[in-house]
């Protein structure tokens, strides 16, 4: 200490006879005086005194400055004995400012020593510079400095041991955050060893023991004693039997800690015991070179409880780690693991050789169904076997969801007929033999460019085209399959914007009675124009709007306006038309479809008579008795309803015969076959025929020029409607129309 100055007197040398361990470690007491007439007396008053079982070690200034200079270099002083008044008044109190907001040295104690009674501090004075005791130098007797060194140092040893157990108990609480994070046994050994070394204060040197399997043989009647995690000087004896070890001692003690199940701590070395279950545990062996302090005690018995917790837990957490990553039901990795699995196989640039496949069995659901779950069971657990027989053992496998299964590797192996050869050969589930197929859908990778998420998705959109075109089926990836639904996406992102900011509109398109040549009723057809004039085409929105959902409240708007405008055409002398509105099979399924149109026929103060409603063949794809409850409702409020694009679709005379219809729409197609005289004529011929018999009046579209209205009215053709007459218009259009129309026709 060259830096300080010269008056900064010395350190008490150790008495003669001290014993070496004790005086390692005495009390530091700081003396801080300017009459050297009070240092000998404090040193000659203290000399060879013994407090709390450790000496005293003074040390001494003679000023403000000079103490505080020495506590910035000098740790661990207890007590500071400290006159008011050195070099100037104040010195002493701005002395304790230092040593408590400066020097943050909250734990040492500090005693004011005055030399006269009227130079004491007041109370309010002693609170707000934190002084612990003050004495007037007169009544220090000897006696009375031990008792109140004593006191402080009392205090002063509290105050750290508190600290201690702070820290230890800062240290186990951490502990138990990193033991729940640790992956198995051996993980969780390895932190144990760390942490008592940590919490001691001492290298991490020590081992882990536990009993043997309980299916492993015994050893003199006794269950044999593994190390499972061992560290330093130890490291070797990891995985080896707790007889090989050579050190009797250490063999001793962690034989009786698993025994007995108790922990042993003795002077220099310590094995904890804990508890996994009442029957079943492990213990830690930690050698120290220092004594082990009774404060260090307690908090060991305070880590073992908290760690015996953890350790009960720990094959909890393995499990829920181990759930969280594989598949419980198959016993294969799930959509986690294998978003990790591709994420880290893209790091590395062979796996550009690679290609991700998506496999889902056909028709699963209704197998399901129909012969109960058990089955379905069974059936997943026969594919993963399949899977996992047929294909090599660098393939990755895992189960998606449902029964949806992944499979991972090099092209080679994870390619279509790779796949499909898993299903050549017929499951033998339940004891009968099951031909199954499976559709899949395959996605090429390429190191480091893309998420494991983005590859899924590909592979998914693969499979949805693959089990579009039938069973059994396996489709590639394409960059054009994948542009083509992003422009899907994007076309549904710019529709539902264009129906929130209104921006679809109604085009009315007349329909004309071939008997008289009347207009006897309009078709609202809904149309969408882009901010840049652009119209898309029906035939593309439409089904995007279907797929999405969008076109319920599409179809709920359509409606609406169609019935208005209604009203605004008979309000300018349109009268006695009737509105068909097309409607989605979509919109059909909807719980209240029929209270919807009831609210539209009400709020329009339109009559049910006024609307026609066109249905799809399609309807009759799924059940067909709720669609047939529901037409018979709607035509039971006095709406009619129109079969549209019949012969295209499903047709059938069964269902035909069955659902309730007024009117049977022939489709464009066989209209214009009718000129050319080829099969298009017979099935437009066969139309108008079963259409009469049936008791529905037919309705032919696409009729563009006079030869087909005279074709179709040879045929006992009821109505008409196409370009022959009018193309699809704009309200104020149509108003114009039907006013030149019915001119032409006076």
């Amino acid at each position: 200490m060259d830096d300080l100055n010269d008056e900064l007197v010395f350190i008490e040398e150790d008495g003669p006879g001290r014993d070496s361990e004790e005086a390692a470690c005495p009390w530091r007491i700081l003396v801080v005086d300017d009459d050297p007439g009070v240092h000998e007396a404090t040193r000659f008053a203290l000399a060879n005194v013994i407090i709390l079982d450790r000496p005293l070690a003074l040390f001494h200034a003679s000023s403000g400055a000079e103490a505080v200079a020495l506590l910035r270099v000098t740790e661990k002083i207890a007590v500071v004995l400290l006159d008011v008044v050195m070099e100037s008044d104040d010195a002493g109190l701005r002395m304790v400012h230092t040593i408590r907001n400066e020097l943050k040295l909250a734990n040492c104690r500090i005693i004011l020593r005055t030399g006269q009674p009227g130079q004491a501090p007041e109370a309010e004075t002693i609170t707000r510079y934190d002084i612990n005791d003050y004495k007037t130098k007169s009544e220090l007797t000897q006696n009375r400095l031990f008792i109140t060194l004593t006191t402080a140092i009392r205090s002063y040893d509290q105050l750290l041991r508190l600290d201690a157990t702070r820290l230890g108990l800062e240290k186990i609480v951490a502990a138990s955050n990193q033991f729940i994070a640790e992956q198995g046994l051996q993980s969780f050994a390895d932190g144990v060893i760390t942490q008592i070394a940590g919490l001691l204060g001492v290298d991490p040197e020590g081992l882990v023991c536990c009993a043997a399997a309980q299916d492993s043989p015994l050893l003199n009647g006794h269950p044999e004693f593994r190390i499972i995690a061992a560290a330093g000087q130890f490291r070797s004896l990891i995985q080896r039997r707790l007889s090989e070890i050579d050190d009797p001692r250490i063999v001793g003690q962690l034989t009786t800690a698993l025994k007995e199940r108790r922990s042993l701590i003795e002077a220099r070395n310590l094995t904890l015991y804990f508890a996994k279950t009442p029957a079943e545990g492990f213990a830690a062996f930690i050698d120290s070179a220092k004594p082990i302090s009774d404060v260090d005690q307690e908090l060991l018995k305070v880590f073992c409880t908290n760690i015996a917790l953890c350790a009960k837990n720990i094959e909890l957490v393995t499990k829920l780690r181990r759930d969280a990553f594989f598949d419980r039901q198959l016993g294969l990795p799930n959509r986690t693991a294998l978003v990790c699995e591709l994420d880290q196989r893209m790091m590395k640039e062979q796996e550009s050789g690679c290609a991700l496949a998506i496999v889902d069995i056909d028709q699963f659901a209704s197998a399901n169904d129909l012969l109960g779950h058990d089955y379905g069971d069974a059936l997943l657990k026969a594919t993963a076997q399949r899977l996992g027989e047929h294909l090599p053992a660098n393939v990755f496998i895992a189960r998606l969801a449902g029964d949806a299964f992944a499979v991972m590797g090099p092209k080679i192996a994870v390619n279509g007929e790779t796949i499909q050869a898993c299903f050549q050969t017929p499951f033998v589930i339940e004891g009968v033999h099951q031909p199954v197929s499976a559709c899949v859908g395959i996605t090429l990778l390429e190191s480091g460019r893309r998420s494991g998420i983005e590859y899924i998705r590909d592979s998914y959109l693969a499979l949805k085209q693959a089990k579009a075109a039938g069973l059994g089926q396996t489709l590639l990836f394409s960059q054009d399959l994948g542009s083509a639904v992003r422009e899907r996406a994007h076309l549904l992102r710019d529709l539902r914007l264009a129906f929130e900011q209104k921006q679809l509109f109604l085009s009315y398109q007349p329909q004309i009675e071939l008997s008289s040549g009347r207009i006897i009723g309009v078709e609202a057809l809904m149309r969408w124009r882009r901010e840049d004039g652009v119209l898309v085409s029906p035939e593309c929105f439409i089904p995007i709007a279907e797929q999405s959902g969008l076109i319920v409240d599409m179809g709920r708007w359509l409606l609406q306006a169609a019935l208005q405008a209604l009203q605004r055409f008979r309000a300018t002398g349109c009268a006695d038309l009737r509105m068909a509105v097309n409607i989605s099979p979509v919109q059909l399924r909807q719980p209240g479809f029929v209270d919807s149109v009831s609210d539209a026929l009400r709020l329009t103060r339109s009559r049910p008579a006024d609307l026609e409603l066109e249905i799809t063949e399609s309807v009759a794809v799924g059940s067909l008795d709720p669609v047939i409850a529901l037409l018979k409702r709607l035509r039971a409020m006095g709406v009619t309803v129109a079969i549209d694009d019949f012969g295209t679709g499903y047709s059938s005379l069964a269902y035909l015969d069955k659902l309730p219809a007024d009117r049977l729409k022939i489709d464009r197609s066989f209209v214009r076959a009718l000129e050319r005289d080829d099969n298009g004529t017979r099935i437009a011929r066969t139309i108008i025929v079963l259409g009469r018999e049936l008791g529905l009046r037919v309705i032919a579209e696409g009729v563009e020029n006079q030869n087909l209205e005279e074709l179709l009215q040879a045929l006992g053709c009821n109505e008409t409607q196409g370009y022959h007459y009018g193309h699809p218009m704009q309200e104020s259009e149509f108003i114009a129309w039907h006013a030149r129309y019915k001119g032409d026709q006076n």
